[in-house]
């Protein structure tokens, strides 16, 4: 019963933040390698809540949309599994992932990434907006760099790290008080082994380096509101 009651809260915060998108796997798999009419993107990320370090989110769906999107078939929600979740290193432990992304060559925009915290009896969820400009002309496979998510106190009028509503869900775990400091770095010196180790299919394929901007928070938050709007 509880496993299903928690299924049932995941499937309902992902609707409500995600809204209308087609839900799509990992690239990658046990089963499945990068095919060469498509774009394979290759990406880490870490998910760290220092705020409220007992709620620790865990990674729902990454958002990647066609640019100037207007219906569902553009819009894409790429949706963690298990083989791409890191073994966590202990209790409070942020949350690590090597992430994967098919597309069809072209222009696209990377809104958010959305992620949820559980501690019975409270679930709150968290949206680090990212709204990174994505062009890939060509079908290959490419690393776009890591993604460090950190969840500090807010301050001001700074972006919140999720909605407000339910009031004291979100505030209990950090989301609506806390705030995301975002950084992109270039970690393929270690991720490289990472990817390869855990799909293999990669060893005897070439893969280029395209990494994502340097995160600029004003710049963001700015196209995050016109998004919306």
């Amino acid at each position: 019963m509880k496993h299903r009651i928690f299924l049932w809260l995941t499937a309902a915060i992902t609707a409500a933040l995600t809204g209308c998108a087609t839900q799509l796997p990992m690239a990658l798999s046990d089963t499945s390698a990068p095919k060469a009419d498509k774009v394979t993107l290759l990406m880490s990320a870490t998910i760290d809540n220092r705020y409220k370090a007992s709620y620790q989110p865990e990674l729902l769906v990454v958002n990647v949309e066609k640019g100037g999107a207007k219906e569902k078939a553009d819009r894409f929600n790429f949706q963690p599994d298990d083989k791409a979740r890191r073994p966590s290193e202990g209790k409070n432990a942020p949350n690590s992932y090597l992430l994967s992304y098919e597309l069809a060559p072209g222009d696209y925009v990377m809104p958010a990434m959305l992620s949820m915290a559980r501690s019975f009896p409270f679930i709150g969820s968290f949206q680090t907006v990212l709204m990174q400009d994505l062009s890939f002309p060509k079908a290959g496979v490419y690393y776009i760099g890591h993604v460090q998510a950190v969840v500090r106190e807010r301050k001001d009028d700074e972006e919140r790290a999720g909605p407000v509503i339910p009031l004291i869900d979100q505030a209990v775990v950090g989301a609506s008080g806390g705030t995301f400091d975002v950084t992109i770095s270039d970690q393929w010196a270690g991720d490289e082994a990472l990817f390869k180790t855990a799909y293999p299919s990669l060893a005897k394929v070439g893969i280029e380096k395209k990494l994502l901007a340097p995160h600029d928070q004003a710049k963001v938050k700015s196209r995050w509101e016109a998004l919306k709007q």
